[in-house]
């Protein structure tokens, strides 16, 4: 059974950091796009940031282009999100997501959350 867990969501202030990190189970996720989502209130689900697990090729929605950094370490099947200069709209779910080619609202896995607030 395919689990991928988030984790590292808080509360912080503008302009602060966080690390969300997304431990993936289950099975080999070669060839697999990892990545990022975030949801919030009241809005659409969206991309944020993908990452290939083979290749480590990386890519961003140009609203987080400079502040946010998508990495993953293959030996401990865990995917990252470094958020700098964090911003209160940058408030949301964050969802960590797996998929067989590009990332999009209907890939095949995903995670249950970790809530992200910013204050301003």
């Amino acid at each position: 059974q395919v689990q991928l867990v988030e984790s590292g969501g808080g509360l912080v202030q503008a302009g602060g950091s966080l690390r969300l990190s997304c431990a993936a189970s289950g099975r080999t996720f070669t060839g697999y796009v990892m990545g990022w989502f975030r949801q919030a209130p009241g809005k659409e689900r969206e991309f944020v940031a993908g990452i290939g697990w083979s290749n480590g090729f990386s890519y961003y929605a140009d609203s987080v282009k400079g502040r946010f950094t998508i990495s993953r370490d293959n030996a401990k099947n865990t995917v990252y999100l470094q958020i700098n200069s964090l911003k209160p709209e940058d408030t949301g779910v964050y969802y960590c997501a797996a998929n067989r080619g590009r990332l999009t609202v209907t890939s095949d896995y995903w995670g249950q959350g970790t809530q992200v607030t910013v204050s301003s």
